[in-house]
């Protein structure tokens, strides 16, 4: 069974850090507009779904024919993988583990490039080494989950024109990015005309805070390729009460910009915490702290090797963090926390402080 965060329904929980969501909140407008769609819910939706795509075409300044959207992004990369069927298929790992889980019901290769922690998890240009004649497709995060990094634009360049040479299609995946300083501007959404080998995978599960209402989108300049995607959902697979959150989404104008300064302040903060209480923080951008607890390796092996001492010790005072031992490439001690309000990252901390204190 294929693990994530956000499990509070088969535990106690007041906070939940586990899932990456705008700490923001999903704005008013979205909740109305939402309320609204009950009353149309005796239609079927639109297959189409024709005015979302509109708004995100002006939106994104691209065709709507190079637009599909789907029932969150995690619907959208299975989609991909079966549409393109590939032979051999890279994922640098760790990272999340929705590719793994794409690439699972495949017969190809599966090759998982591990980045090293010496250099903080970050891709490097050695990518290009395993990226032979039979790949052909590789899936990238921007920003990485979970550590939170970027690929900074060179080397993204690089990668992305080596793959365009070698014939090899990319799964760009973008779903946080929004949430990250400038990240609009860093979106490869724009380049897409000249890498009809690229997919880029966005959502608005994470940018507007609504992962109960479903909803993602990948945006491609081969639309023959998209077209076989769309072959791969099911028909009526966005619902009308999301169709007409993303388009009330789309029309907030200040709300991204305002919740990516906070964002930006409240990670600090949280890091910093961090930092203070002997945690070591990698570095990264998103909306999320992807970190290390050196005692865990003792902890964890006295209390119970399966289950993560810190975990269950923040579950027992009803604090959810991301447990990230089940990553691929990773193990005992690695976790990851949302970033959150000050106030809510406040009482994270305080309960960290305490577990530390507790076996100091």
């Amino acid at each position: 069974m294929l693990v994530h965060g956000g499990d509070i329904y088969r535990q106690d929980v007041e906070l939940d850090f586990s899932v990456n969501g705008n700490p923001c909140g999903m704005p008013a407008g979205v909740k109305e507009a939402l309320h609204r769609a009950v009353d149309q819910c005796w239609h079927y939706p639109d297959p189409e779904t024709e005015e979302l795509r509109a708004k995100l075409a002006e939106r994104l300044q691209v065709s709507k024919e190079n637009l599909l959207v789907g029932n969150g992004a995690s619907e959208l990369f299975p989609a991909i993988v079966r549409a393109i069927a590939p032979r051999k298929t890279v994922i640098p790992v760790p990272s999340f583990g929705g590719y793994e889980y794409a690439v699972s019901a495949r017969t190809g290769d599966n090759f998982y490039y591990p980045l090293r922690e010496e250099k903080g998890f970050a891709l490097t240009e050695e990518i290009l080494s395993v990226l032979d004649d039979q790949t052909e497709l590789l899936f990238l995060a921007q920003p990485n989950n979970p550590v939170g990094n970027l690929i900074g634009e060179p080397l993204l360049k690089l990668v992305l024109d080596y793959c365009l040479e070698k014939g090899i299609r990319v799964v760009l995946d973008e779903c946080f990015l929004a949430l990250c300083p400038e990240g609009e501007a860093r979106s490869f959404v724009h380049r897409l005309p000249a890498y009809p080998n690229v997919l880029v995978v966005r959502a608005f599960t994470k940018t507007f805070a609504m992962p109960g209402v479903r909803l993602g989108y990948v945006v491609c300049s081969d639309t023959e390729l998209l077209t076989r995607v769309r072959r791969q959902l099911a028909e009526w697979n966005v619902s009308i009460p999301a169709q007409a959150a993303g388009i009330a989404a789309l029309e907030e104008k200040a709300y991204l910009k305002e919740s990516v300064g906070q964002i930006r302040l409240w990670r600090e903060q949280l890091a910093a915490g961090l930092e203070a209480l002997g945690f070591q923080v990698y570095f990264g951008e998103a909306n999320f702290v992807f970190f290390r607890w050196e005692q865990e390796l003792k902890r964890g092996s006295e209390q119970n090797p399966v289950q993560s001492y810190l975990y269950r010790a923040l579950l027992e005072r009803k604090i959810l963090i991301r447990d990230c031992s089940n990553y691929r490439g990773l193990g005992a001690g690695y976790y990851r926390a949302a970033v959150r309000t000050k106030e809510e990252n406040g009482r994270l901390l305080q309960a960290l402080q305490e577990i530390v204190q507790e076996i100091v």
